[in-house]
């Protein structure tokens, strides 16, 4: 977590958390949902705006972690902002070696690969559960094949919540 925020922590420790405003899709993008896009309808049925300035997106993925509930957050300063999650928390980059790094570009290692029933591959991590980006599905086929990641358990997508801990949509949790 950034200096900056730990200090805006300890200096307002009691701003309330922000709900639906900000989405990361299945492949690694971040959106920025304002109160219309909400009213629209959940994410990622609708998205908001695709984040594209570098530094906030930057300060956004250095400042990205979970509470105890499993609630995946931007430390704000003194803020929390929920993030709604279109498939899992992290999304995975496969490189041409088959190392595997985060959206945020954060290296990690494979504790197990699952598919699920839309053909979508997910990896457990040391870091939690991430999807493979659609772009490296290849790369991730070709690790499997040659013995370099485990062989994927299929599960469904739908348990993946309960079984690796986190929330997809915090604002929903927070409504009902």
């Amino acid at each position: 977590m950034d200096d900056i925020v730990k200090q805006a922590l300890a200096k307002w420790p009691n701003v309330p958390h922000c709900h639906g405003w900000l989405g990361l899709d299945a492949r690694g993008n971040w959106y920025m949902r304002d109160d219309r896009t909400q009213a629209a309808g959940p994410f990622p049925a609708s998205k908001g705006s695709l984040l594209r300035h570098d530094k906030l997106i930057d300060f956004i993925q250095r400042n990205y972690e979970h509470d105890e509930a499993g609630q995946w957050f931007f430390q704000n300063g003194p803020q929390r902002v929920y993030v709604e999650l279109e498939a899992a928390p992290w999304v995975w980059r496969v490189a041409e070696d088959f190392s595997v790094s985060s959206h945020a570009g954060t290296p990690t290692t494979i504790d197990a690969c699952l598919l699920d029933e839309a053909g979508r591959v997910y990896l457990a991590t040391p870091l939690g559960l991430g999807l493979v980006h659609t772009q490296d599905v290849g790369l991730a086929a070709d690790a499997i094949e040659q013995g370099r990641w485990p062989a994927p358990e299929d599960v469904q997508a739908i348990e993946l919540p309960r079984r690796f801990g986190h929330v997809l949509s915090p604002a929903a949790r927070q409504a009902g």
